[in-house]
């Protein structure tokens, strides 16, 4: 792989991890917003919700329109509204008007999460395709090991405010970057046949495809398994288990590397023994310990040491999981992979966003809930890989020969 390969790689990455960062920042900051705005738990997890609502309603709309107009245009408005609702984020002075400018932000951060997505689809297939989506996920998952330290440092040097107008500089900075460093990769011979008509029969095509949708529903409970833990892990390791918002970004950062080192195996591995070969394995594997630690924690082993240990391990599965499944779901759909990877970044919104409000339904101050909620994901992901890529052959998932 090449510097241009690299840098490519590193650019996608840093537009994608514009808006997860303004979610890992903030995770900190949510019991604080919760006593300085006063209201209550489920009142403050609205306002990730609405983020993630609009994220996926967004998305929606920035595929076909990346389709037809072109990536680079989207992104650029994407950021001005992102930065526009964290301003607004910022400046609000109770807990609806931050929902409200939650909702905006999310809007606004669809572009830098879809549209990455289509351009390397654009750009590769196969197993380039892989390893560049690892790389990518590279870049974009230094905000779950960066962005809860960051928020924490933030958060005492400029109260939980400032966390928004960090996000807000990093929009800037990411228009710079698309506007002096990104090519367009749908070139204008390309969206001859884009229109608003051709979207949505795009979106029908992919809604009657049961194999898109198969893997599509296996990232999406796999996301949806860490958005369980996205929403309640720091009322869970701060209140429940006493650590403070520095320990506890610590804390989720360490899961966060095992995501990430995982991810990088899988352009590797696939080459080795395909593509869905590996996510067969690997969502088995998640499963086994999610399920493993909610039946300890059933059992009364209510330990901190534990639970980190296993969800450290559990996470490394599913970082193989994730960008395997998403290549496999858009490899089929070069001509409309704006639309495609749109939907597949909906859906998986969506189901995370009904995981959360699921979950949040059972609270009780302890990690049951949320153990719950993970376990029953990777039981469903499960599910759905082995009838899904049971009998199908993937063209990129034949493995290479020795």
């Amino acid at each position: 792989m090449n510097s241009r390969f690299f840098g490519a790689a590193l650019i996608l990455g840093l537009l994608s991890a514009i808006g997860p960062f303004a979610i890992d920042m903030y995770l900190p900051a949510l019991p604080t917003i919760r006593e300085a705005l006063g209201t209550d738990v489920d009142t403050a997890q609205m306002s990730l919700m609405a983020f993630f609502a609009a994220v996926g309603v967004g998305q929606l709309v920035y595929g076909p329109v990346s389709d037809m107009l072109g990536r680079k245009a989207p992104i650029y408005f994407g950021l001005v509204v992102f930065a526009l609702g964290s301003i607004g984020c910022a400046l609000a002075s109770d807990i609806h008007t931050l929902i409200a400018f939650r909702f905006v932000q999310g809007l606004g951060a669809c572009a830098g999460m879809v549209i990455p997505r289509a351009i390397v689809r654009d750009m590769h297939t196969g197993h380039d395709a892989a390893r560049l989506m690892s790389l990518l996920m590279l870049v974009f998952s230094v905000s779950p090991i960066l962005a809860p330290l960051t928020g924490s440092l933030v958060i005492r040097l400029a109260s939980w405010r400032g966390i928004f107008w960090t996000v807000a500089g990093a929009a800037v900075l990411g228009l710079v970057l698309a506007a002096t460093a990104l090519k367009e990769t749908r070139p204008r011979e390309a969206r001859v046949d884009s229109n608003l008509r051709t979207a949505l029969g795009a979106y029908g095509t992919l809604l009657r495809d049961r194999h898109y949708l198969g893997l599509v529903f296996i990232c999406s409970f796999g996301v949806a398994s860490f958005f369980a833990y996205l929403a309640n892990s720091s009322f869970v390791l701060i209140d429940h288990y006493g650590l403070s918002p520095t320990l506890y970004g610590l804390a989720f950062s360490v899961n966060a590397v095992s995501f990430i080192g995982a991810a990088q195996f899988t352009g590797k591995l696939g080459a080795r023994y395909g593509l869905a070969r590996l996510v067969r394995t690997a969502v088995v594997g998640y499963s086994v310990v999610m399920v493993m630690l909610l039946l300890l924690n059933v059992a009364g082993v209510d330990n901190l040491g534990v639970m980190m240990a296993l969800l450290f391990v559990g996470y490394g599965f599913l970082g193989l999981v994730m960008p395997s499944s998403a290549v496999l779901a858009l490899e089929d759909h070069g001509k409309i992979a704006g639309t495609a990877s749109a939907l597949l970044g909906t859906i998986q919104f969506a189901t995370g966003a009904c995981v959360i409000g699921v979950v949040g339904r059972f609270l009780d101050g302890t990690a049951r809930p949320m153990l719950a909620g993970i376990a029953a994901c990777s039981v469903i992901a499960l599910v759905l890989a082995q009838v899904t890529l049971r009998h199908r052959r993937y063209r990129v998932a034949e493995p290479a020969a020795d």
